[in-house]
């Protein structure tokens, strides 16, 4: 299939409606509503039920399971403009993509138990059980067991950077069910289980971690969880190839989250230069700062080529794990230069709250790091698509 040949399951006419319909949602919740909850340090509840009712949360589950049953075309327009708006979609965004492994490796049984209750918000899936403090990005490193004792398996262990953990019904958690000694290769072993966290709450520590934005972080600890066999997703043991091929589509709706925040700066320090009269002329009539804003912008909207190809690949059902991840390096760059172009043209205004830039500035720094670092984005195409020699 010819990058001419792809196609998005909503035609431009109906995506322009979904940007339409975001944006209207969005002027529910204005900057303000954003700058209380960041101050407050508080999950945006309103919000994510509002997303959630309408049914934008739920666009990638099948209609069979109650989900809109679009693509990834579709999902990544919706987080794009829900932080070209002022707003941070990282408060729901993974319940998007943390399904993904349930619809793809989970069983019918698993999908029709939880799916329905996804798509309308009676349960939220918006965990992700994956990093711990030894391992980072090395997750064939993690420590964290499951080891099965009759019909239910004993976890134990500690997580570390794990977002919404305190705002989630249901956790996807990777575990070892073999230790890393004991299998040929490291990638084996592990497995990943559905955590009923509600049930369970008593077995699991929740730490909220102090950090720079707004994200809801934790550290979780683990002291002998019970998970009924029947919520192990797939095979034992093939965990990490499961959640390796949901990567993907995180990229692509991290790279559309960093688009919506660059398209916010490049939106907001055009209105502003235009406005701000310095030495009896706009300051936005100096090339000094029009030129960054410009260029922020050329490199956005390239990166948003990348990643409407990359979602449309997804769509198509094309291997795009060299276009998912070149379109989340391609955006989280160009929009930490917007960012920069944005403090820049509003001088010391752009370090008060109450013109937003600190914040959005802040937040749009995370995906340079997470939920992975650029170095590996970097490591991953010189590798799988140069053929250079594996660097770790």
């Amino acid at each position: 299939m010819t990058q001419a040949e792809l196609k998005a399951k909503s035609t431009p006419e109906e995506l322009e409606m979904i940007r339409e319909s975001v944006r209207a949602l969005c002027e529910k919740f204005p900057e303000s509503y954003w700058k209380e909850t960041d101050e407050k340090n508080e999950y945006p509840e309103e919000f994510i039920r509002a997303l959630t009712e309408e049914g934008w949360l739920s666009v990638l589950i099948p209609e069979e399971y109650g989900g809109a049953g679009l693509g990834m075309m579709e999902a990544s327009v919706i987080l794009e403009e829900i932080n070209r708006s002022g707003g941070n979609a990282g408060a729901g965004h993974a319940q998007m993509y943390t399904m993904g492994a349930l619809l793809r490796h989970g069983s019918e049984e698993q999908k029709q138990r939880y799916l329905p209750k996804i798509a309308s918000g009676e349960l939220r899936l918006q965990s992700f059980g994956i990093t711990e403090p030894t391992a980072g990005s090395d997750t064939t490193s993690i420590q964290t067991t499951a080891v099965k004792k009759g019909d239910r398996y004993i976890v134990n262990g500690q997580k570390i950077f794990i977002s919404r953990a305190e705002h989630s019904d249901l956790m996807l958690l990777l575990a070892r069910t073999t230790p890393k000694e004991q299998v040929k290769k490291k990638t084996d072993g592990i497995s990943l289980f559905i955590l009923d966290m509600q049930d369970q709450k008593d077995k699991l520590s929740i730490v909220p971690i102090d950090t720079m934005i707004n994200h809801a972080t934790t550290e979780i600890f683990l002291e002998n969880v019970e998970i009924p066999e029947e919520n192990l997703i797939g095979e034992e043991g093939k965990g990490f190839r499961y959640v390796l091929s949901g990567m993907n589509a995180e990229r692509v709706l991290i790279a559309s989250e960093s688009i919506g925040d660059g398209l916010y700066f490049v939106d907001k320090s055009v209105q502003y230069a235009n406005e701000r009269v310095v030495f009896n002329r706009p300051i936005g009539q100096n090339q000094g700062v029009q030129f960054p804003i410009a260029q922020s912008y050329m490199e956005i909207e390239a990166a948003r080529l990348m990643r409407d190809k990359a979602a449309m690949m997804f769509d198509n059902g094309l291997p795009c794990g060299a276009e998912a991840n070149m379109a989340k390096y391609l955006a989280t760059e160009a929009t930490w230069k917007a960012a920069n172009a944005a403090m820049n043209t509003f001088g010391g205004y752009g370090f008060a709250k109450e013109y937003h830039i600190e914040r959005k500035f802040r937040e749009a720094r995370l995906y340079i790091t997470a939920p992975v670092t650029n170095n590996l984005v970097t490591s991953y195409i010189a590798q799988h698509v140069l053929g250079l020699p594996r660097s770790f």
